[in-house]
């Protein structure tokens, strides 16, 4: 009998002292893998981070730039082909503008001149009149120079929008810059059948990588 408890523990302190040894070791290879999955989240969580500032500092740079001188934040997001529009609705606004100022002023001063010619007899300013302004009556004369003046400024507010359409649209580019426009984007309509509604339609389907 002694020999037989004798023998049995003589082969079942190994395995009971490979086995104590083995369980630290088990668990440390599971707060391993949990560590890795920490870091890794850290780290994907990190990457965002940085992405989303780097995004609004592009952003504010070509913002700040267009800003200052229109077209120069598209040329930041290398979208020189948009400099030309930028300043065509610019330069288009300011011509109309003038044309507005311009008529403004010279039948104001129409005004002026045959009211001052009525009610004053002076005829100083009568004698500036344009030629093509003289057949015009004083309620004409004023009536149109108020259209004029009208048009002048929605012209600077239309000038004052283009601009800020400027800056808009380079911040947006500037935004854009991140964000994934791969082949691997899909959008596509096509007919199918609605099962909740029971009757045919248009799906519209969008698809994100293979």
């Amino acid at each position: 009998m002694f020999r037989l408890i004798k023998m049995s523990l003589k082969y079942l302190i190994p395995v009971v002292f490979t086995f104590l040894i083995a369980i630290p070791f088990s668990g440390l290879s599971q707060d391993t893998t949990v560590i890795e999955d920490i870091v890794s989240k850290k780290k994907s969580k990190k990457n965002s981070i940085d992405l989303i500032d780097t995004t609004i500092n592009y952003a504010k740079i070509a913002a700040t730039r267009s800003a200052i001188l229109p077209g120069l934040g598209q040329i930041y997001n290398k979208k020189i082909w948009k400099v030309p529009i930028v300043y065509g609705a610019l330069v288009g606004t300011a011509l109309v503008f003038n044309f507005n100022l311009k008529n403004y002023k010279e039948l104001k001063q129409a005004y002026v001149g045959k009211f001052n010619l009525r009610t004053l007899n002076d005829s100083t300013e009568y004698k500036k009149i344009k030629p093509h302004l003289i057949p015009l009556s004083e309620e004409s004369l004023r009536f149109n120079r108020d259209q004029f003046r009208r048009n002048a400024d929605y012209s600077v507010l239309v000038f004052l929008l283009a601009w800020g359409l400027n800056v808009l649209d380079a911040s947006v580019d500037a935004h854009l810059k991140t964000f994934d426009v791969s082949p691997d984007l899909s959008l596509k309509i096509k007919p199918g059948y609605s099962d909740m509604a029971g009757t045919k339609g248009l799906n519209l389907v969008f698809t994100i990588g293979k």
